[in-house]
Order: C-alpha cells, then structure tokens, then sequence
C-alpha cells in the first residue's frame, strides 16, 4: 500500500485503558435492576454505541435502557478517575503528527464521554477530527469512517483503521480501508483475523514500530 495519510484509531482499549472499568460500570448498572451480566458479555460489546449496547446486552427490559444508561454514566464518571492512555500512546501520537500524518478517532463513546477524556488527556489538538457514536452511526455500520474521510479529504485507500474490536475492523472492511488489529484490548487475536487486517500487534511499542516502517515504505502490503 501507499504511504497513509490518515490513521484513524478506535478508543477504549485501543489507546486509552478503560475496558476493565467499562464492564464494572456496566455491571454495576445491571445490578442495580437485578439484570444478569458476566464479564465476558459486557466486554464483547465495548465498541459499539450506547443504545446499541443496551439492545444487545438487555433486550428483554428495553423500557429499562435508559435508567440502566443514566447508572452506567454516573458510576464510570465517579470511578474511571485513574483510567488512562496505554504507556506510549502520547509519544506514538505525537511522532505520526510530527510525520504530517492526518490523525482521527473513531469511536463507540458519546461526544460527551468523548470530550470528557479527550479534556483528560489533552490531546485535542492532535487530533484532526474525531466522531462519537451519539452523532452518527454506531459501528460497525462505516458511516462514520466515511465522514472522517469526508472531512480529512483522504481516500479510503490511503487510510488506515486501528481498533481492538471486531466492530473497528468491520467497518473498515465494509469501505476497503486498511486496518490494523491490537491484540491487547477487547477481542482475541481469532476473532480479529477474520477481518483481514495488515497485521495485529500485541502493544503500543509494536503498533510504533508497525506504523513507522509502514510510513517509511518499508513494509508492502
């Protein structure tokens, strides 16, 4: 492939290590209308929006979303204080701005939620666009890759797609864009190969040296 101009990354257990509180606080909203979840399940959907979440993990109680939504928010405010980026995310971030390549998120959040942890850790700035789920739709559906295109004026082609879901990699698949896997987040290595991603690396340090040989055109894939 070309030299990419755009990468796009997924959040949550893409840069940003928050999947254990993600599936504390979801079941800790569970809980409090005595509705069954394990870890395994609330992990499984950690990628997708919110009110698709609610549908997969709770269709039988759909006149309980919004209350069980309002419990999830409020406890993973109050205890997602000490999340934060994956050692080395701020310097992979900041050596592709430094390289001139167009940097995007892509994720399940809401702006809200979105904007609360883009404030925690100040990176704004690095980042071109950035779409939530609450303001198109929610993976693995490509809407909102298309409009980060859109915006970026990059072809599909010459991007790439960085996630730890099936739902990332999906979405990518569904317009042709290259996509690449991290191992380390919510979906196990079987399920990500399914999607054909360039590759899938295990840490931050792999996703680093990864992309700059791709950058370097070293690596053809």
């Amino acid at each position: 492939m070309k030299r990419p101009e755009l990468i796009i990354f997924d959040w949550d257990g893409t840069l940003f290590d928050s999947v254990g509180q993600i599936v504390a606080s979801l079941r800790f909203a569970a809980d409090q209308f005595n509705q069954p979840l394990t870890d395994e399940a609330a992990q499984s959907i950690i990628g997708l929006g919110l009110p698709e979440v609610m549908q997969a993990l709770f269709p039988q109680v759909p006149h309980l979303h919004q209350e069980i939504l309002v419990h999830y928010g409020e406890h993973y405010v109050e205890n997602s204080k000490h999340d934060a980026w994956f050692e080395g995310v701020a310097e992979l971030l900041h050596d592709l701005k430094a390289q001139g390549i167009k940097l995007a998120v892509a994720t399940g959040k809401s702006r809200r939620g979105l904007d609360r942890v883009l404030n925690k850790t100040q990176s704004h700035e690095l980042f071109d666009i950035t779409r939530a789920a609450s303001e198109t739709m929610s993976k693995p559906h490509p809407r909102m890759l298309e409009e980060i295109l859109q915006v970026t004026q990059v072809e599909a082609q010459h991007a790439i797609m960085v996630g730890d879901s099936s739902y990332d990699l999906e979405m990518a698949k569904n317009i042709d864009m290259p996509r690449v896997g991290v191992s380390y987040g919510v979906h196990e290595v079987d399920v990500l190969q399914r999607y054909e991603p360039l590759t899938i690396v295990d840490s931050i340090a792999e996703l680093h040296h990864y992309l700059t040989q791709l950058l370097q055109e070293k690596i053809h894939a």
